[in-house]
């Protein structure tokens, strides 16, 4: 007994052709949100980092050590997220990488996230 083809992956069905002219502007939309809470986030948690390092080798506290093990992850998040949109919308790699480099330099993931939203908008 066999299963009707019905499936988008079984062998037969059609598949979906990729636009050339990239993702829909609700996929767009979606890949500019993803970034720009990403950066946020990956920008609040540098600035928790640093907080905690002063706090650890200046003063001996490690109330905040956990920081580090979080900003590492999201930030592995937020590269991902800079590689979707910087596809997306046909970035050159050196732009990519700039951007991604935003995410180590506290406060320059908000300064980079403004200008992309404002660049990415006027399309």
């Amino acid at each position: 007994m066999s299963s009707p083809r019905t499936t988008p992956t079984s062998p037969g069905s059609p598949r979906p052709t990729p636009s050339p002219d990239g993702p829909s502007p609700e996929g767009l939309r979606a890949r500019l949100l993803a970034f720009r809470v990403m950066a946020y986030v990956t920008g609040v948690f540098l600035l928790l980092l640093v907080t905690s390092m002063v706090l650890e080798y200046g003063f001996g506290n490690d109330l905040l050590s956990w920081s580090a093990y979080a900003h590492g992850w999201l930030y592995m998040v937020y590269l991902v997220t800079v590689l979707l949109l910087g596809t997306a919308v046909r970035w050159t790699p050196g732009r990519m990488v700039l951007v991604m480099l935003a995410g180590t330099i506290p406060l320059m993931s908000f300064v980079a996230e403004r200008r992309v939203t404002r660049r990415i908008g006027r399309r």
